[in-house]
Order: structure tokens, then C-alpha cells, then sequence
């Protein structure tokens, strides 16, 4: 099991491809493998292991399998969003378009009122009423 903080060696595509056909070819045994290219850690079972789920990543996968990441989780990503009918576009642009208008017309109509209230505030002020 990995302790915490420990690091792992990565090896590239070419060295991993390199050394399966080397086992391959030569007929060599994942110790015998081991003790050539000096794999792992003193722990002949970890770097045995290694080599098999390269062999059969090979074997299934042929050359191009190394070089797919395969440490952590897959992202499973952001869902696709459907595209919309362009029926259904067509009529939330309109709808947008309208609510647009009507906040600028609403946003005016305050404008209007906000001045009258004043007006009117200085209007009372100059007869000597006090504003409300």
C-alpha cells in the first residue's frame, strides 16, 4: 500500500513498449525483467505486477495503449447540452427581447416618477409646506 507523500516513477510509453517486447522476444521472466531494467522498489511482487498490466495492456491495446493516462479518476465532464429546436430559439429570443423593452420602459417609468417627487418636494418647500 502507498504511504503518504510517497512518490512513484513514471515511465514513458517508449520504455514500457521497450521493455514488453523485450520480454517478448527474449523470452524473459518478469524477475529475471525486473532485475535488467531495475524496476520497482525492492518489492519483487509490485514490479511483477507492473509488467503484467503492461503485457495485457499491450496485448489488448497493442503499442497505442501506453500512451493513455490511467492514474486517477475520469473526469466524466460536463454533459453535452442538446441544442435547442429552432422553433423553441426563436421564441426565447422573442421573449427576451420583450422582457428587455418592457424592464427599459419600467426602468424609465421610475426615472419619471423620481424627478415628479422631486418637483413636487420643491414645490412644497417654496409655499413653506413641509414635505411628507
Amino acid at each position: 500500500m502507498a504511504k503518504k507523500g510517497q512518490t512513484f516513477k513514471k515511465y514513458s510509453a517508449e520504455f514500457k513498449l521497450c521493455v514488453i517486447l523485450d520480454i517478448r522476444e527474449q523470452g524473459l521472466s518478469y524477475r529475471e525483467t525486473v532485475r535488467k531494467y531495475e524496476l520497482g522498489d525492492n518489492q519483487f511482487g509490485g514490479a511483477r505486477h507492473m509488467l503484467q498490466r503492461w503485457e495485457r495492456i499491450y496485448l489488448t491495446e497493442g503499442a497505442a495503449g501506453f500512451m493513455v493516462e490511467r492514474r486517477g479518476r475520469s473526469s466524466k465532464g460536463r454533459p453535452r447540452k442538446k441544442p435547442l429546436d429552432q422553433e423553441i430559439e426563436n421564441d426565447l429570443i422573442a421573449e427576451n427581447q420583450r422582457l428587455k423593452e418592457r424592464l427599459q420602459y419600467v426602468e424609465m417609468e421610475l426615472e419619471y416618477l423620481k424627478k415628479l417627487d422631486a418637483l413636487v418636494r420643491a414645490e412644497e418647500e417654496r409655499n413653506g409646506k413641509k414635505p411628507k
